[in-house]
């Protein structure tokens, strides 16, 4: 239980102490690797007993002090992991908190570039990710050529690629061959997607601002923490004003 009482689930211990999100941490409880008190647990909504002693491989998940909140602008080239031993360049390499266990809120492909939020509040990445909060993130999309007017009208009602239904909160041209791209929720490349089935390419994909918290000018590969009213601004749904600070992707 929290010190005022209300029942935590083992899950979500996990994902607010900075053990994993929290899909995640459903996942690890699942598969066994999970004990409370020294008994292994596998299910994910078993309430943690007051003054319990959670362990993930053997190790004590310990209640955080200090939350932190990170604004990344990730450059292309970076991949956002946190276990792939192989990945070469990862987008948390950036980020210098030494002993801060940070988890992405989203990704973004290794080709994208842009707004990139990490965080060790479970919560914060749960509610920024999941489509129920409806924090909206906006992209600007680069093809190279414009797309056809019937294909940008097929792309707004939704498609069906590899069996999953795809469909843009909102997709307006902004520039010559330049999309302003509005998702609530971001399925595995779903932008690229969108696009190769209008017959497009993505020539530059960048993310310019997560619920109403914008790059603002942060430069490329730079990153900071985020203030309280920034994390609040990127919990608020809705669209934000972009300003000329913004990023604009590049053709």
């Amino acid at each position: 239980m929290s010190d005022s009482g209300e029942k935590i689930y083992l899950a979500k211990f996990l994902s607010v102490n900075g053990a994993a999100s929290r899909r995640r941490a459903a996942e690890l409880v699942r598969a066994g690797r999970v004990a409370v008190n020294g008994v292994t647990v596998d299910n994910p909504a078993d309430p943690v007993p007051p003054a319990a002693e959670v362990r993930l491989d053997g190790r004590v998940v310990a209640p955080l002090g200090r939350r932190h909140y990170v604004m990344l602008n990730k450059p292309r080239g970076y991949v956002c992991t946190n276990e792939d031993i192989h990945a070469a360049r990862k987008a948390l390499d950036l980020i210098a908190l030494p002993g801060v266990r940070l988890v992405s809120a989203g990704r973004l492909d290794k080709e994208s570039d842009g707004l990139l939020l990490f965080s060790d509040d479970g919560d914060f990445i749960y509610r920024v990710a999941h489509p129920k909060f409806e924090i909206l993130k906006v992209y600007e999309v680069a093809t190279g050529r414009p797309l056809p007017d019937r294909a940008l009208r097929r792309l707004r009602g939704g498609i069906v690629d590899a069996g999953e239904f795809l469909q843009p909160h909102s997709l307006e041209p902004v520039g010559p061959a330049v999309y302003r791209v509005v998702l609530n929720e971001g399925r595995k490349r779903e932008i690229r997607r969108l696009i190769a089935a209008a017959g497009g390419k993505v020539v530059r994909l960048t993310r310019l601002s997560v619920g109403h918290l914008t790059l603002g000018g942060l430069p490329a590969g730079c990153w900071r923490e985020l203030s309280s009213r920034e994390v609040e601004e990127a919990l608020r749904p809705g669209l934000p004003e972009l300003g000329r600070s913004d990023r604009v992707a590049e053709s």
